[in-house]
């Protein structure tokens, strides 16, 4: 007897709750109650969400295959030099399949897409704070290192995550009443702490254009990195091309597809200006400051991991308490 899968059924936008709809999308929906395997099944049928899925599920594997490869020639354990790396590969995995399997379960429940997205804007914060860490550590101009900034920048990172979860996560209580103001809110969240990362690197830049672009491999990688995620944060904002064709970019080409893939095409740039940066200043770096320390790296983000779901914790809370008042206004 032949084994048959049947695939879940999508719907139009006006069939699903507010909540799960997106601007400038039509169709493509799943059921706004799926089984988790619906939702699964879900990914090997064209929805408005499989894209989305892939863009990040697949690169995960990619980051997971490049930490393997430098783990197999790098003494992380030992050498205290590699730590910001270690970190650093470690988000660069955690970010895309969180968010690949926030886009791929967030249709069980508006409560399960809640805490799906809750983890996935968890998992941003951390990869900022992984950024700055090795931005902290290797990428910090040379008349910068041992300044107050120098000093300062990893703690600082770290309270800049935990305001990016606290204001993502609290961007979804307003979306349905004021989507503006939600969209602004989220926005500031991970924009913030991108500037603020990346300050050593903007400087770096400066400097290197006005010293007439002298060739520097890692320099190079850096503006490849800055300009895809200044296209993944216009796209992300934007709504584009969808919002000027409702309809036409429900299955491929919609703006979370394309910010998706700038911002894995801009965190491969990162890797690549990271570890040239790392390679290249390692004699200057060890000789002109103190090596990087357990509670300044992985502690760090140890301290961060554990604070940010707290913070996940408490706004799954107001959640659930919500939607019991809702019930019972019912």
């Amino acid at each position: 007897m032949m084994l048959t899968i049947k695939l879940p059924q999508v719907f139009d936008f006006h069939q699903v709750p507010h909540v799960f709809r997106e601007d400038g999308i039509i169709s493509g929906y799943r059921h706004p109650r799926s089984s988790a395997l619906d939702c699964v099944l879900s990914s090997f049928q064209m929805t408005n969400e499989t894209i989305n899925i892939w863009t990040h599920f697949l690169p995960t594997w990619y980051f997971l295959w490049r930490f393997l490869t430098l783990y197999s020639v790098l003494d992380f354990c030992n050498e205290q030099y590699t730590w910001p790396l270690l970190v650093y590969m470690l988000v660069i995995c955690l970010y895309p399949f969180t968010s690949s399997c926030a886009h791929t379960f967030s249709t069980m429940s508006p409560e399960a897409r809640h805490i799906c997205y809750f983890l996935d804007y968890g998992a941003l914060s951390l990869y900022s704070l992984g950024c700055a860490i090795t931005y902290g550590l290797y990428v910090m101009p040379d008349c910068w290192i041992n300044s107050l900034l120098h000093q300062y920048f990893i703690p600082l990172a770290v309270f800049n995550s935990l305001i990016c979860t606290s204001l993502s996560c609290y961007s979804r209580f307003p979306e349905l009443e004021y989507p503006q103001w939600s969209k602004v809110l989220r926005t500031t969240a991970f924009v913030y702490p991108f500037l603020f990362d990346n300050i050593p690197l903007f400087y770096r830049v400066l400097v290197w254009a006005m010293e007439g672009c002298i060739h520097n491999d890692a320099i190079y990688n850096h503006c490849y990195h800055l300009i895809f995620a200044f296209l993944t944060g216009f796209l992300f904002a934007s709504h584009l091309p969808e919002r000027l064709a409702p309809g036409r970019f429900d299955y491929i080409g919609h703006s979370h597809q394309l910010f998706h893939i700038c911002a894995v095409v801009g965190t491969h740039f990162q890797m690549e200006a990271i570890l040239s940066d790392m390679n290249s200043r390692q004699l200057w770096l060890t000789a002109n400051t103190s090596k990087p320390s357990f509670l300044g790296t992985v502690g760090a983000v140890s301290i961060a991991v554990v604070l940010n779901l707290a913070i996940i914790g408490f706004f799954l809370c107001k959640t659930h308490m919500g939607r019991k008042l809702h019930i019972f206004i019912l």
